[in-house]
């Protein structure tokens, strides 16, 4: 891994908006799989108190990052510039301590091949991805007691390459697959101590499924409708169609033993679309671009468990063949012209 240079006071350029921002003292060796909105967010943090390296096959990206780092406009309208590294090959480095895992979920399992090498005995594998069931993948690259699943409130959009915009956060949850959560204490510590507060949590499954509802619902209508958030809430159509999937994910995940409450679930997803009214999300900016986005991964997580514990999830079932309807049209179109 390259060198990153540690920095115990902000350097300035001459534009004051600008500043770098870099760590004390490393702490842990971190690769981060994925240099998209949330993998430069969370890398970036990270890089202020550990050796943080950025892998992606995107090598221009890479490049940049290497050049001018990673810059991330916060909602203050301040702009810090973190110095990770990046890489696009990882032949031949040392394990890691800890793996975040931020690719698309269909990339997941290539992505940990291509870069087994930094996978140790002693490496913990993260997942923060949206939806549920990451661990089943991670599970083929290291013990069930060093898989660690999780949430986070964050979130970010890529502005230009090497530069991200903060939307805004909260906090991050994060468990074991196996393990008392002491094991991981030191990790959620270090995310705190970077600015990213996470908090080890025994049932971090129930809140998995509490960012499933939103995603599952509010933000795959964003994508399929391509509106904003505030859209899904305002118009009746469009919350009609929503409350639906809120209610048949949430009966599905009380399948599971979850014991939500529905009207919680319903008012929690609808002040999150009136809060963030204007926001647009990745499944939105995947359909609109034309890229396969994470449905499989956050619908189709309802279908899964729906199927395993007998609970129906028909919309469920209907969104999912929608939206890949939908990433399909650019190729029949192309089909087309020819």
């Amino acid at each position: 891994m390259q060198s990153i240079a540690t920095n115990k006071k902000h350097l300035r350029k001459q534009d004051p908006v600008y500043h770098i921002v870099g760590k004390e003292d490393a702490l842990l060796r971190i690769a981060i799989l994925g240099a998209g909105a949330m993998g430069m967010l969370v890398g970036g943090y990270l890089s202020r108190r550990n050796e943080v390296c950025l892998v992606d096959v995107n090598r221009e990206l890479v490049e940049t990052i290497n050049r001018q780092g990673v810059r991330i406009h916060e909602p203050d309208g301040r702009v810090d510039t973190f110095r990770p590294a990046a890489s696009a090959d990882t032949t031949g480095m040392p394990p890691m301590d800890l793996i975040v895992v931020f690719v698309k979920s269909m990339y997941s399992r290539s992505a940990l091949e291509n870069n087994s090498d930094l996978i140790g005995p002693d490496t913990f594998l993260m997942t923060l991805q949206n939806g549920s069931g990451h661990e089943s993948t991670l599970l083929e690259f290291t013990k069930k007691d060093h898989v660690i699943i999780g949430t986070t409130l964050h979130n970010s959009a890529v502005t230009a390459p090497g530069e991200v915009l903060h939307g805004g956060g909260g906090a991050s949850y994060i468990g074991c697959l196996e393990g008392g959560a002491d094991r991981i204490q030191f990790i959620a510590d270090t995310f705190t101590a970077c600015g990213l507060e996470t908090a080890c949590d025994a049932d971090v499954q129930k809140l998995i499924w509490e960012k499933l509802f939103t995603n599952a619902s509010a933000s795959v209508l964003t994508g399929a409708l391509q509106t904003p958030l505030g859209y899904i809430s305002s118009n009746e159509h469009a919350w009609a169609v929503c409350e639906t999937l809120i209610r048949e994910a949430v009966a599905v995940a009380n399948g599971d033993h979850m014991c939500f409450d529905v009207d919680e679930q319903l008012a929690s997803v609808r002040q999150l679309c009136q809060r963030s009214s204007g926001g647009l999300t990745s499944i939105y900016a995947d359909l609109r671009d034309g890229r396969r986005s994470e449905v499989d991964s956050i619908n189709g997580s309802v279908v899964r468990a729906s199927r395993r514990n007998g609970v129906p999830a028909p919309s469920h079932e209907f969104i999912v063949h929608m939206i890949h309807a939908m990433e399909e049209k650019p190729q029949q179109a192309r089909r087309d012209r020819r």
